[in-house]
């Protein structure tokens, strides 16, 4: 039996027909909800994850000190919305939320003319939104290969500066499509933004409008599906709430899973995912795509697919080191992920199903390893530890399990 930190899941080779309901995009949400804060309107479909609920009481709290908890996109985020509006607030986290670097975004913001003071260790929270006083530049230059989030802060407050700003990006540009959601979003609101060019992004001084918006449906919650259906016998997935024209960059999981075995076309119900043939060798870029990489690590590991992939590198720096994670987790179904030169290759495990009767996962507080192991209990029974860590982004995921037939105890 499973302890109370963990659950067992059975194993289950086909999926009979289900329907998902897929919980809200908390990266649609979280941008919406620092936007709104400026515009009013109103905000339908908002996510339930607990990133979005942090990030909704948050920003409504009159208390000094904001917990954003292990939220990174309300840390930095918030750290922006709060640092150019003049509040003197104290932004702090869990261990690890206080171990995630945040300088590159601290020191565009006093260069714009924030003051901001750390309160341990320069670079990483805590720290101290202290006052802003007039702004000092309307330019400014930021790293664009460690984390969109850093940028999409800076522009949803830049159009509430007198002089607005441009931002020139340097290096490769990471989670592109991430940019591109803030911008479409700051759009729907009113704003004037625009990618001059892939490296330079134009915000003018122009005040939000009260707008009423809908939330889409989570496309990284979508993918653990996909990976459902990917390593099943047999199976039949309706997703709902999902748009084919999506500002989310993690639908580009139609076009990966394609190649790894999942025929999707979206119809009047929704998007279905059925079987189909999978590719021997699979390459790919995850730049613009991060959350998605360990979900396809482990489909490709479980089927036998010997994969190489680029754009990982932001990986260490998330809730946990999903890289060092992955290799530790990968090595019980004896599979491997190999680092060298800037590019990871999967060495694909044995046959699953017949070498592994069990397998045990720890999830490294980390809910993207919860969700992405998960579908392995299409091939063997599967332990995870420290289960609840979905909460974070999909809190209804074990219940959607059991919504498609497998048997979950705990």
């Amino acid at each position: 039996m499973p302890s109370r930190s963990s659950i067992l899941i059975r194993k289950k080779e086909s999926i009979d027909a289900v329907t998902i309901a897929l919980p809200s995009s908390k990266s649609e949400s979280n941008r919406a909800l620092i936007i709104q804060a400026f515009a009013g309107g109103e905000l339908l479909n908002l996510a339930e994850a607990r990133d979005t609920q942090t990030m909704m009481r948050l920003l409504k709290s009159e208390q000094k000190e904001l917990n954003v908890l292990d939220a990174g996109t309300t840390m930095r985020f918030l750290a922006a919305y709060c640092a150019l509006t003049g509040k003197n607030k104290i932004l702090t986290g869990t261990p690890r939320m206080c171990q995630r670097p945040i300088g590159i975004l601290v020191d565009a913001l006093r260069e714009i003319g924030a003051e901001i003071e750390y309160l341990d260790y320069d670079g990483y929270p805590p720290l101290e939104t202290v006052g802003f006083l007039h702004q000092k530049k309307r330019e400014i230059s930021m790293r664009g290969d460690i984390s969109s989030q850093y940028i999409s802060a800076i522009m949803m407050v830049a159009p509430t500066l007198p002089h607005g700003l441009t931002i020139h990006l340097q290096g490769k540009v990471a989670s592109l499509p991430y940019l591109q959601m803030t911008m479409e979003l700051m759009l729907q609101f009113g704003a004037q933004v625009r990618f001059e060019t892939e490296h330079t992004i134009i915000v003018d001084p122009s005040p939000y409008q009260p707008t009423t918006f809908a939330v889409e449906s989570d496309w990284s919650g979508a993918s653990y599906w996909f990976a459902f259906v990917a390593l099943s016998q047999r199976a039949e997935v309706v997703l709902t709430g999902l748009k084919p024209n999506s500002l989310q960059g993690d639908h580009k999981i139609m076009e990966i899973m394609h190649q790894l075995g999942v025929r999707s076309e979206f119809s009047s119900i929704g998007l279905k995912l059925s079987r189909q043939g999978a590719a021997g060798n699979f390459s790919y870029d995850f730049s613009p795509c991060p959350d998605l990489a360990q979900t396809v690590v482990v489909v490709c590991a479980a089927k036998g697919i010997r994969a190489t992939f680029t754009g990982l590198e932001s990986l260490r720096i998330k809730e946990t080191d999903r890289i060092l994670a992955l290799q530790q987790e990968l090595a019980k179904i004896g599979a491997g992920l190999e680092e060298r030169e800037g590019k990871w290759t999967v060495i694909p495990a044995p046959d699953v199903t017949t070498n592994k009767p069990h397998v045990s996962i720890d999830t490294y507080d980390d809910h993207r390893m919860a969700m992405a192991f998960a579908p392995l209990a299409t091939l063997t029974d599967i332990s995870i530890h420290n289960h609840m860590v979905v909460e974070k982004s999909y809190p209804s995921f074990w219940d959607h399990m059991r919504q498609a037939g497998f048997e979950v105890e705990g």
